[in-house]
């Protein structure tokens, strides 16, 4: 109510003080100053800056308007002078700091530093030293571990730390960091260390790899871990049997399927581990997870393995009452097994069980019977299978072709290898380079130099280029039939480009050509092999130095 009165004088009065006043300065109004110096303003300013009124005075309501504002607006009569440094107060300042400060603990007052966002490495290193702690690794670990530092943050500490005497540089301190680093995922951070230790010649050891494996696991980077565990040997560790053994067990955090399981039994059955195929088996069951039709096939393939192909034909036989029915890939292990025995007949009937047992046979199976059968030496039966797989569809691999390739040319006439590669190039298989050398160095043998220069020539259709190997396959044979020119001028053609044929190989060109009497034709193909042996010799020498032509 008091304001409120008050606030009605000042706006009576105002209306009298606008009416004498034409001109009044804003700088006045709005100047921050005190009330008293409105009232010392001399004579001539006033006459300068306010007109007034002459037939009105205004010494009575002006002291009274500026007593009401100075109610209003309470702005200070004294201007206080600036108050002086003084430098006993930064002193107490400090000595407060530190009598806080003493409240805290050592790894709190660390971590308080990097609260001031500093900037600069060499900022922090500097006030992390004037934190006055005793520092030691323990120090160093409820740093890293407690508060909420990020990953660079803890970096710089902990570069800075271990460069004390007190820290010692071994790799059991650098543990601390990475442990720290990987809980909180700043894994770009843990590779910097990790990358650090290498620089300075800090050999890492099992641990060290578990620590870096279980981070990432824990994470869920599992291919990470992978990574980690083939680039071991970048860090100074043996890819071994100890290694692995500290990727299996980080894995094994990691929660499995019915597939990881039958992978896992899969790896053993490779070495015929038949207890640790065993005892997967059981761990699996324990989980809630079956057995499927993988899981039987790599149990199957281990007993075979293990020499124990009874009981692998007892647990094929129970299958259906396990509630699996076989399929073509049980079928194939129990093939696979009696091929290593060298027992085709049961090979053949299992083959027949499957049309019975509505299983139809893939291009697995045809590959398996196939290669039975020529390593019994059955051609006649690996042609009809062959013939087989293709009028089902069945389209074989270049490795597959080469696979049939090689026992076909290490015995026998080569028709039967011949059969294969033309029955494959009619269904659109491409062969291999080396595929195209069994067949030449076959052909070359038997004399069939028609067929050799056939081959020969599709050889280099396909984009194959010859060889020094192609080349004496290809003399060799022109020489067996007596074809003495086509063998020089194949031989000259070598040399042209480069490639110098075995002493093996020209003296039985220069023996035939002796033989024949031609004794001009071979000195002029001595002095061509030994200028060509000059210019290989000098190539090898200038290669073995850095130098290729």
């Amino acid at each position: 109510m008091a304001f409120q009165g008050t606030s009605r004088r000042v706006l009576s009065s105002l209306p009298s003080l606008s009416s004498r006043a034409r001109y009044y300065p804003m700088l006045h109004l709005h100047s921050p100053i005190s009330s008293s110096l409105f009232s010392t303003l001399n004579a001539q300013s006033q006459h300068e800056y306010v007109k007034f009124n002459p037939n009105q005075s205004s010494s009575h309501d002006e002291p009274f308007v500026l007593h009401q504002l100075s109610v209003l607006l309470p702005i200070p009569h004294q201007i206080l002078p600036p108050k002086q440094f003084d430098p006993t107060d930064s002193n107490k300042k400090v000595e407060s700091v530190r009598a806080v400060d003493g409240f805290l603990m050592p790894d709190e007052k660390l971590r308080g530093v990097f609260l001031q966002k500093l900037k600069g490495i060499a900022v922090i290193e500097h006030a992390l030293d004037n934190v006055g702690v005793d520092l030691s690794v323990d120090v160093v670990a409820q740093v890293v571990n407690r508060g909420c530092l990020g990953g660079e943050a803890m970096l710089v500490f902990f570069n800075w730390a271990i460069k004390k005497p007190n820290v010692a540089k071994h790799v059991h301190t650098y543990h601390i960091i990475l442990k720290a680093l990987g809980r909180r995922k700043f894994f770009n951070y843990m590779m910097e260390v990790l990358n650090g230790m290498r620089s300075q010649d800090i050999r890492l050891d099992l641990e060290t790899v578990s620590i870096v494996m279980d981070s990432f696991v824990r994470a869920g980077h599992v291919s990470k871990v992978i990574q980690v565990f083939r680039n071991s040997a970048e860090f100074g560790l043996d890819c071994d049997t100890e290694c692995l053994n500290v990727l299996l067990q980080c894995l094994w955090e990691v929660r499995f399927n019915g597939t990881t399981y039958n992978i896992v039994i899969g790896g053993w059955s490779k070495y015929g581990r038949v207890g640790e195929m065993e005892r997967t088996l059981e761990a699996m069951v324990a989980d809630g997870f079956s057995p499927d039709s993988a899981t039987f096939s790599y149990i199957l393939e281990g007993l075979g393995r293990a020499d124990r192909i009874d009981d692998a034909v007892e647990i094929f036989e129970s299958m259906k009452g396990k509630g699996c029915v076989p399929d073509n890939i049980t079928y194939n292990a129990m093939i696979s097994n009696f091929i290593s025995v060298a027992n085709i007949d049961e090979c053949v009937n299992y083959f027949k069980s499957m049309s019975s047992n509505a299983c139809d046979p893939n291009v697995d199976t045809y590959t398996k019977l196939i290669a039975g059968f020529l390593k019994a030496r059955k051609v006649a039966d690996a042609l009809e299978m062959f013939d087989e797989m293709l009028s089902r569809g069945f389209v074989p691999t270049t490795g597959t072709i080469t696979s049939f390739m090689e026992p076909l040319c290490s015995y026998g006439q080569p028709y039967a290898a011949m059969m294969i590669y033309q029955k494959a190039r009619k269904v659109g298989c491409r062969i291999s380079l080396t595929a195209y050398k069994l067949l030449l160095m076959r052909l070359s043998r038997f004399g069939k130099c028609g067929m050799l220069l056939n081959i020969w020539e599709e050889m280099q259709e396909c984009g194959y280029a010859s060889d020094i190997e192609v080349y004496e396959y290809v003399i060799s044979g022109l020489c067996n039939i007596g074809q003495l020119e086509n063998a020089v001028l194949v031989m000259e053609e070598s040399l042209q480009k480069g490639f110098c044929p075995s002493r093996l190989t020209y003296s039985k060109l220069s023996n035939k050509l002796l033989a024949s009497n031609k004794l001009e034709r071979a000195y002029k193909l001595y002095l061509k092999i030994k200028a060509g042996c000059r210019f290989d010799k000098t190539q090898r020498i200038w290669r073995a130095r850095g130098w290729h032509f």
